[in-house]
C-alpha cells in the first residue's frame, strides 16, 4: 500500500510525530483537529459553537489540501469533553456537510490535548 501524507499552512502544523492528514488507497485520513488557530496557535475562548467551527475549518483546509471536500466526509468522529455541548456543536456541524451526511460518531472523552473541550477527525473520499 502506498500512502502520501498531506500538510496545508491553512491547518495547525502536528504537534508531534503525526501528519496533518495521509492519502490511502483513495481515501484521505485526516487527523484530529483542535480548534486552534492556525495564525496564532491559540485556542480562542467563547462558546464551543466558535471553537466547533475552527475544528472544521481547519479539517476542511486538509481537505482541500488533499484534493477534496466536506462533501466527499464518509466518516466524522467528534470528541467533546463536555457531551452536553453536542447541540450547540451538531448546529455548527450541519452547516458544513451536504446531505448525504457522512457516518458520524460523537464521544465524550476525559481530556484532549492543549486543554481543548473539542477535536474533530474525518475520512474522505478523494
Amino acid at each position: 500500500m502506498s500512502k502520501t501524507a498531506v500538510r496545508t499552512d491553512n491547518a495547525p502544523s502536528a504537534m508531534g510525530p503525526y501528519s496533518q492528514g495521509v492519502i490511502a488507497n483513495g481515501f484521505l485520513f485526516a487527523s484530529g483537529q483542535l480548534p486552534l488557530d492556525p495564525a496564532t496557535g491559540k485556542i480562542p475562548q467563547g462558546p464551543v459553537a466558535h471553537r466547533a467551527r475552527l475544528c472544521l475549518m481547519n479539517l476542511q483546509s486538509i481537505a482541500l489540501a488533499a484534493g477534496t471536500g466536506m462533501d466527499r466526509a464518509v466518516k466524522i468522529t467528534v470528541f467533546l469533553t463536555d457531551i452536553s455541548q453536542f447541540k450547540a456543536v451538531n448546529e455548527v456541524y450541519e452547516s458544513f456537510f451536504p446531505e448525504p451526511f457522512p457516518a458520524r460518531s460523537a464521544v465524550q472523552v476525559a481530556a484532549l490535548p492543549l486543554g481543548a473541550d473539542i477535536e474533530i477527525e474525518g475520512v474522505f473520499q478523494i
